[in-house]
């Protein structure tokens, strides 16, 4: 860990960006103008911690979950432990859930005395977020970020029991056991979507020689992922690999939806998309749509919060 953390404005005045070390955070209130500031000032103030704490209990949370639990102390490493619990009778560890935790802790932090009418935290497409009765906003994904552009949109409604959004994929920031090029989660909270994107996304497999993998630990020395073989390449698919390897994360999502630990899930490979959401689809439902106008997609986000003044 190097440096300190970095907490400004963005340009256009209404948005908090949180920098430290590999945490990249967009946030964004709305609301009483001092609601808002005061909620700024909270989540610069908590974010400054977050790293250290972290890192003071990496080697535990690098460690599978079972059984056992695992004895962590801080708050953020609490709600890593906790959205990968119900997971444990799979090889998963804490790591899993840990960008969509910081979500969730700086957004709680935002919150705390400010009666905001709308916040996210979106960090590095892992999204936590808040809404009051009544209130709204959208998202967008990107299914493949070799090619970003606004591949599907979530409407985001107060009534909903999902607080939380995450994706991942091979194509990610973190190494996947499967092939998916996203697949994106809805959640109770954001640890939660994103320790079980990341278990979908592992799901979404097949056997074929375009697809290319390695050891983990060649890649990153860091990784809690040891000798485990994570994909590196995916060369061109026959459709039936496709529709099987889709076939097995859809079975995975909707296990995890019928436990109750989801939502909704997106799932997408070389063009091809499936969809587990609750019937019949709901208005906040993920819904295709070939182009968003207004997008804040920004660093390597794989879903953002695009649409915040909702009409």
């Amino acid at each position: 860990m190097t440096g300190e953390a970095q907490v400004a404005l963005l340009p256009d005045g209404r948005r908090l960006h949180l920098h430290h070390g590999p945490i990249d955070i967009i946030a964004q209130a709305f609301g009483d103008p001092a609601a808002c500031r005061r909620a700024y000032h909270q989540a610069a103030d908590r974010f400054r911690t977050i790293l250290a704490e972290l890192v003071a209990e990496l080697t535990l949370l690098r460690r599978p979950i079972g059984e056992e639990g695992l004895p962590v102390e801080g708050v953020v490493a609490r709600r890593m432990v906790d959205a990968v619990w119900p997971h444990r009778r799979t090889f998963v560890t804490p790591m899993a859930a840990v960008a969509g935790a910081v979500a969730d802790e700086v957004l709680a932090a935002m919150l705390r005395g400010c009666p905001l009418e709308r916040a996210y935290v979106n960090n590095g497409g892992d999204i936590a977020w808040h809404l009051a009765p009544g209130q709204r906003l959208r998202a967008g994904v990107v299914a493949d970020q070799d090619m970003p552009g606004i591949d599907a949109t979530v409407e985001l409604a107060h009534g909903m029991p999902a607080r939380g959004m995450a994706t991942s994929g091979w194509r990610g920031r973190s190494c996947s056991l499967g092939i998916a090029d996203a697949v994106t989660v809805l959640a109770a909270s954001a640890a939660e979507a994103d320790a079980a994107a990341t278990l979908i996304a592992n799901a979404v497999d097949c056997a074929h020689p375009s697809i290319a993998r390695t050891p983990a630990r060649l890649l990153r020395d860091d990784t809690d992922l040891g000798d485990l073989a994570v994909t590196v390449a995916v060369g061109p698919l026959p459709g039936a690999s496709t529709d099987e390897a889709l076939g097995r994360g859809v079975a995975c999502a909707k296990a995890m939806r019928e436990a109750g630990l989801i939502f909704a899930a997106s799932l997408a490979l070389q063009g091809q998309s499936r969809l587990v959401q609750p019937a019949p689809p709901p208005r906040a439902a993920l819904a295709g749509t070939s182009a968003l106008a207004g997008s804040h997609l920004h660093g390597r986000s794989q879903c953002s919060i695009v649409d915040p003044s909702w009409p």
